[in-house]
């Protein structure tokens, strides 16, 4: 019963912890901007300290669009596009219990507990749309999730991030269908 109970709450553990480390994505629009009107676009620049990322995000966001039926023109689009990527640092603490003796829980034994902490890289992507006439920002989304040391994973990331990003894009469409 004892080593089923501690299973359990491994199990849990790693459970929780791959839930707080899960790929969170934000948008926003101006609910005033008429984006039946928005058919092209423009990348004005991309930020990133890599510039072998610039291409990529460039790549995934070029992929999502075009998808959705909008087309990349090298100067003069209906929106303006800027990227930004951000690189944190964040430290997690990680808190192990280990319970002995017999009796309810922490009724009859002792509890031994290891705390240790966890430090871990955040990527986020910001993906701006500004209307080109106006220069007023129209869409924002934004992409974060926990960096890999490997680069495969993070390109699979940064693609799912986009994909997820821009699912419902543009807004108010998917209420028309």
């Amino acid at each position: 019963m004892k080593v089923q109970n501690i299973l359990v709450s491994i199990a849990m553990l790693f459970f929780l912890t791959a839930a707080s480390f899960a790929q969170q994505v934000k948008t926003d629009y101006d609910r005033t901007a008429n984006f039946a009107q928005y058919k092209t676009y423009s990348w004005q620049k991309v930020e990133t300290k890599d510039p072998l990322w610039s291409d990529r995000i460039k790549s995934a966001v070029d992929s999502a669009l075009t998808a959705k039926g909008w087309t990349q023109v090298p100067t003069g689009g209906n929106i303006s596009l800027v990227a930004t990527e951000v690189t944190t640092t964040q430290e997690a603490l990680n808190t192990y219990y280990n319970s002995f003796g017999g009796g309810r829980r922490f009724g009859g034994g002792f509890a031994e507990s290891t705390t240790t902490p966890e430090v871990y890289r955040v990527g986020t992507l910001v993906v701006d749309m500004f209307d080109a006439q106006t220069n007023k920002l129209v869409w924002r989304g934004s992409a974060s999730d926990t960096l890999s040391n490997k680069s495969d994973k993070n390109i699979k990331n940064l693609d799912k991030g986009v994909q997820k990003m821009l699912k419902d894009f543009p807004p108010g469409e998917s209420k028309k269908r």
